[in-house]
């Protein structure tokens, strides 16, 4: 039996050996079955072993999915858009570094629809070579951020000196394909292990409490979600005085709670701001009413998709 992988279609090849020739090593294929089986392929920022694939892992748990690398979120916008069979998943925030602004810009431009989100626990470790050990290690490589969580750690260990990259899981990567001797790398533990190190220490972030809230984008037009109850829009209001106190009173009269609000001024327009806003409702016909009721009041509207709320087992 053969398996074959290729545009989200699983084809399987049942071969049957023939004897024919005397030493019976003819084999032919008498019998094709072809099953069709559609497998998820979503775009991610970054490599192997990088957290947006762990997102989409953890997003798709009970189903099997192909991951696609992109080496920017531009790139994986234009992929997911040029390819309707395709999903992506991208940080929109930290509980840490804050919001993610240049993807904010990227929904609003795009011709994506958010579809879904998690909420991803991120948990950090040092790893370098197996013959490695603190000693021996000059630089840590990794992404500015995760060096930003790690902190505590480094001034801990004063004799590392942080080095910059573009990735977690690519400085694992470099160093193992590399053979970098006296260079680690901060990343997620399934780096380490996809990319044979050896982890030194675990679990070295400063904040316990951090984690990463992904979307999930789809260039399918909206997607139809059996009960949304959170929506993200984004518009923006006149410079004047009470006009985003009169939009979050109108929303509140249709029961529905804001639960971030991220403003980024328009270029052009002296002290006029577009606002990103996130939304949850138990009924989804009045938070139409309520959208309906705002558009006099804003411009620039859109919604950038209305979604199922991430919860973990202990909300239900």
């Amino acid at each position: 039996m053969i398996p074959f992988v290729r545009m989200g279609f699983f084809i399987r090849l049942t071969l049957h050996r023939c004897g024919g020739s005397p030493s019976g090593a003819e084999t032919a294929v008498n019998r094709r079955q072809v099953i069709y089986w559609i497998m998820k392929q979503v775009a991610i920022q970054g490599i192997t072993g990088c957290f947006h694939e762990a997102a989409a892992r953890a997003y798709f748990a009970d189903e099997t999915i192909e991951t696609l690398p992109c080496d920017s979120f531009e790139t994986l916008f234009e992929r997911v858009n040029g390819d309707k069979s395709l999903y992506g998943i991208v940080a929109i925030e930290n509980t840490i570094a804050g919001s993610l602004l240049q993807n904010h810009e990227l929904l609003r431009r795009g011709n994506l629809h958010i579809v879904g989100e998690y909420k991803l626990r991120i948990s950090h470790v040092l790893c370098a070579l197996p013959d490695e050990t603190t000693e021996t290690l000059r630089e840590v490589h990794s992404h500015p951020i995760a060096l930003m969580q790690c902190d505590e750690f480094l001034k801990h260990h004063p004799s590392l000196k942080p080095v910059e990259t573009y990735d977690t899981a690519g400085s694992a990567r470099d160093i193992a394909e590399n053979g970098l001797h006296g260079h680690a790398a901060i990343c997620g533990r399934s780096a380490a292990e996809i990319y044979g190190l050896k982890i030194l220490f675990d679990g070295i972030e400063t904040n316990k409490h951090n984690y990463t809230r992904f979307l999930l984008v789809s260039g399918r037009g909206e997607t139809a979600v059996p009960k949304p109850d959170k929506a993200s829009i984004v518009f923006s209001l006149p410079h004047s005085r009470g006009s985003l106190s009169k939009v979050l009173t109108i929303l509140s009269f249709y029961d529905i709670n804001l639960t971030k609000i991220q403003s980024l001024p328009i270029i052009g327009r002296e002290w006029e701001y577009r606002f990103y806003v996130d939304l949850t409702f138990d009924d989804v016909s009045r938070y139409r009413q309520g959208i309906a009721a705002i558009l006099p009041l804003i411009s620039d509207f859109r919604e950038l998709g209305t979604y199922a709320e991430f919860r973990t087992d202990a909300e239900y």
